[in-house]
């Protein structure tokens, strides 16, 4: 029996087709086909943090091209070779005897060999608009931290972001969505914010200024034109990367753990802009908005 193996991604090299062979082809719970493979262009959504939503594309198999409808994470028992994908994966990843993989979903049923050899093609246009808008919400959060940073806590907090600045974006955040050219983070404004040394009502009652400084900000770093590195630990799926980039602050170069995405440079935005929607006194949405450079 082949072994299955974590799957090699290539999206962090921005490379966007692969010819590569099928490790497993199975049947989907509902219906349809899922397929892992040993390398993929593809970004799976996460079932821990899925924030990031998974790549569009397509898959050839024997000249016929079928789109995909869905991608995933999914953990292969090694023993068995069971698949689970999505919410339904029982074990932590570096569970001895079991792999993480990134699965496809194909919506016809389709029947293939391990070792078959496929093409993968991602949508290019597609996964950028979602790499701008995952940047971009790095981006607003360090800019609304270092804005927080002097005027709004009464007290200092224990943890800093990659700045140096109160790391308000890590406390609050209870959501991220990252969308095409967008990224919406919910933040909670509570009791235990509060305690942390928040001054929450001041927060609340200056969020167009707020909102104003954190757009200054952000307009100070684009104009800079930062590259944008993703740094990676491996080739694997599971491996750790890091978001990296000098936004010329005393920090020097930065890095944040991510597995998503990216742009190259801040000098694919033509603008980057932060508004805010009030809930409730206790829950804030922060909206991040991309225009792409020409």
């Amino acid at each position: 029996m082949t072994l299955v193996r974590s799957t090699v991604v290539v999206f962090p090299q921005k490379q966007t087709h692969v010819k590569t062979l099928v490790q497993l082809s199975m049947p989907a719970k509902a219906a349809g086909t899922w397929l892992v493979t040993e390398q993929t262009p593809f970004h799976p959504v996460s079932h821990i943090w899925p924030d990031h939503p998974a790549d569009r594309g397509m898959v050839k198999v024997n000249d016929v091209n079928h789109d995909i409808t869905d991608c995933q994470v999914g953990a292969v028992e090694l023993e068995t070779k069971q698949l689970f994908v999505g919410h339904d994966i029982p074990v932590k990843r570096d569970t001895e005897g079991w792999v993480f993989v990134v699965v496809h979903h194909i919506d016809e049923a389709i029947e293939l060999a391990d070792g078959s050899e496929i093409e993968l093609t991602v949508d290019a246009e597609h996964q950028q608009a979602l790499s701008r808008g995952h940047s971009a919400g790095h981006l607003s959060s360090l800019a609304i931290n270092k804005v927080l940073h002097h005027d709004f806590w009464r007290k200092e907090p224990t943890r800093c972001d990659e700045l140096g600045y109160f790391d308000f974006h890590s406390y609050a955040q209870t959501k991220s969505i990252v969308s095409p050219d967008c990224s919406t983070d919910t933040y909670r404004l509570g009791k235990t914010l509060r305690k942390r040394g928040l001054n929450s009502a001041d927060f609340v009652s200056q969020l167009d200024e707020i909102a104003e400084k954190i757009n200054q900000q952000l307009e100070q770093w684009r104009v800079n034109g930062a590259a944008v590195v993703m740094r990676k630990e491996g080739e694997a799926l599971t491996d750790s990367r890091y978001w990296q980039c000098d936004l010329g602050e005393e920090a020097g170069l930065i890095e944040i753990p991510c597995g998503g995405t990216h742009i190259n440079s801040l000098t694919e935005y033509e603008q980057l802009t932060v508004s805010f929607e009030l809930v409730s006194d206790q829950e804030l949405i922060m909206v991040t908005s991309v225009v792409p450079a020409k």
